[in-house]
């Protein structure tokens, strides 16, 4: 039997076994082989842990990185609030205590853990060059966390490494390599083209509700294609092509966005002044 298939007829049979959840950003079902409080447990250890390791940046240091990573994200986090209060469910982000840090780092890259654990390296920035591009990034991170698309692969992972113990059990019996699953499942510590934290719809998806983030801030969203032509030039000669990678090309993640570009910017945009 194929490899993948054979997880695939697992992951669906166990699923039967725990049942599944439906996620409010995305309507989909999702399997609950792992809890919302160990997740949000294991992300706030984690993201203490990586805090205390790498080189962090404030505010109150007068960095502008610091300033502008968090001026933007707490207007996308509002943004998320009312996205959330306007279909009905605040109370979903019960549990999310929001922090933002930025990260001393030549690495182009930022992630949001669940509960609202976000981190922008300051390599980022000199492609985003503008607070409406970083709200871009920012926003598509948050969306990862949202839809719960870490805590899917980090089910897939369980399920594959660990014989599909909860996460608690896990915990217990194996905690480094239950730290690694976790690691690996959000990204941290991965390098691009080795280990890549989500699939192509999962980004996708995130392209789309982080879009509609951007301009619910009051950002311009046009500037995501800016970003991303800005984020193809960066990676020119470094990129997989698609078909060896989770990861959409930019140049297929730009279309994406295209389509959907009048849509969000009718029903969401309204620039702050």
């Amino acid at each position: 039997m194929n490899k993948k298939l054979g997880y695939a007829i697992a992951i669906v049979a166990f699923a039967g076994f725990i049942g599944c959840t439906s996620n409010a950003l995305t309507h989909k079902s999702q399997l609950s082989l792992v809890s919302d409080d160990e997740v949000l447990s294991t992300a706030s250890s984690q993201y203490k842990q990586f805090l205390s390791t790498n080189k962090v940046i404030s505010t109150s240091s007068g960095s502008k990185d610091a300033a502008a990573v968090t001026r933007v994200s707490n207007r996308i986090i509002a943004a998320v609030k009312k996205y959330y209060t306007d279909i009905g469910q605040p109370e979903q982000l019960n549990n999310y205590a929001w922090e933002v840090n930025t990260v001393v780092s030549n690495e182009a890259n930022a992630w949001c853990m669940p509960g609202g654990k976000i981190v922008v390296y300051t390599g980022l920035l000199p492609i985003t060059q503008n607070d409406a591009a970083l709200a871009v990034v920012v926003g598509h991170e948050v969306t990862h966390a949202l839809a719960n698309h870490g805590k899917q692969r980090m089910n897939q992972q369980l399920l594959e490494q660990l014989g599909g113990q909860a996460l608690s059990v896990a915990l217990a019996n194996k905690p480094q390599q239950t730290q690694q699953v976790f690691a690996s499942a959000y990204g941290l510590g991965m390098q691009y083209g080795v280990t890549l934290p989500f699939g192509r719809q999962d980004e996708y998806e995130a392209d789309k509700y982080g879009l509609i983030f951007t301009a619910l801030a009051g950002y311009d969203p046009h500037e995501a294609i800016n970003f991303w032509n800005r984020m193809q030039n960066a990676n020119s000669g470094k990129a997989q092509p698609e078909f060896l990678s989770t990861h959409p090309s930019d140049a297929n993640r730009i279309a994406q966005l295209q389509s959907m570009m009048d849509e969000t910017v009718a029903k969401y945009y309204k620039p702050q002044r």
